[in-house]
């Protein structure tokens, strides 16, 4: 399935749950509030989702005068790849890892931490932005961060229906059929799960297409497989403090160092990456 199929999936599924949960809550009135608010989240998650994701880790951005070595690797890399320059973003915390959003090539956005900067070499770093660039040029990011939103969304929704439910819903006497307090809760309890679901669906996979495609871009595998070491034992000792709903736009999981995290993981094992690189051997 195209990613053009899975946006349009994903924001038709995001209507689903919205007028589905509205009619759980407030019965027909809240199915055309559900409505009414998932237009609107989907047409925020298709123009400003990469903002409101940077603007969620206090990404600020940076110039070639502020930064001129990860200005000089991306340059070099976009021209290779043959897309237009990112927008360069620097998250100001600690622990290492890194990100691309945007809703194509012209549009896009690469953001690393402070910390990756520190602990990353020349090499190992060209190898993170290549793999991010390379989520650029495969249409990764609109899916993606569509995701992160939708996952978010519905998470946010899931929490209503919990209050709801907790405190009676409406009257079922209601003229307008208000919510049964199960079916609340049953969706409470559901929406989480179609919330990871959804990270799931659209992440794994492109994860190791990435890794392949950001190797060839660099023209080596070696740097790219020790960053990967080196971030995923640092996300282990510090995880990132980041949102659940925006875990598969990172290149490293950054909640990896929560073991109930690691069951619903939305990257493939940090080692099986490794090992596919150096077997790549690029360099």
């Amino acid at each position: 399935m195209s990613n053009v199929l899975k946006t349009g999936l994903l924001l038709g599924v995001l209507t689903a749950l919205f007028v589905l949960g509205g009619r759980a809550i407030a019965g027909e009135q809240g199915m055309i509030i559900g409505f009414v608010m998932a237009a609107l989240m989907n047409f925020v998650s298709y123009w400003f989702s990469d903002k409101i994701v940077l603007a969620m880790y206090g990404a600020q951005p940076v110039d070639e005068a502020q930064a001129p070595g990860l200005h000089a690797i991306v340059r070099r890399l976009a021209t290779r790849a043959q897309i237009p320059m990112p927008r360069v973003y620097i998250i100001p915390t600690d622990t290492p890892n890194a990100f691309a959003t945007g809703r194509n090539p012209q549009h896009a956005a690469v953001a690393v931490t402070e910390g990756i900067r520190r602990v990353l070499d020349d090499d190992e770093l060209e190898g993170v932005l290549a793999h991010e660039l390379s989520h650029v040029t495969n249409r990764d990011v609109l899916i993606s961060t569509i995701a992160a939103t939708l996952a978010g969304a519905i998470t946010y929704l899931a929490h209503m229906a919990q209050w709801a439910a907790i405190f009676g819903g409406r009257s079922r006497d209601d003229e307008e059929g208000g919510g049964n307090p199960l079916v609340m809760m049953l969706f409470a309890v559901l929406a989480p799960i179609a919330a990871m679901l959804v990270q799931l669906a659209v992440s794994r996979s492109r994860e190791f297409q990435a890794d392949a495609s950001g190797a060839r871009l660099a023209g080596r595998s070696y740097g790219l497989a020790k960053a990967l070491e080196k971030i995923e034992v640092a996300s282990r000792l510090e995880p990132l403090p980041a949102n659940p709903a925006t875990a598969h736009l990172f290149i490293v999981n950054p909640l990896s160092g929560q073991s109930f995290a690691r069951l619903f993981s939305t990257h493939p094992p940090t080692e099986e990456r490794i090992a596919r690189l150096r077997a790549m051997r690029l360099g």
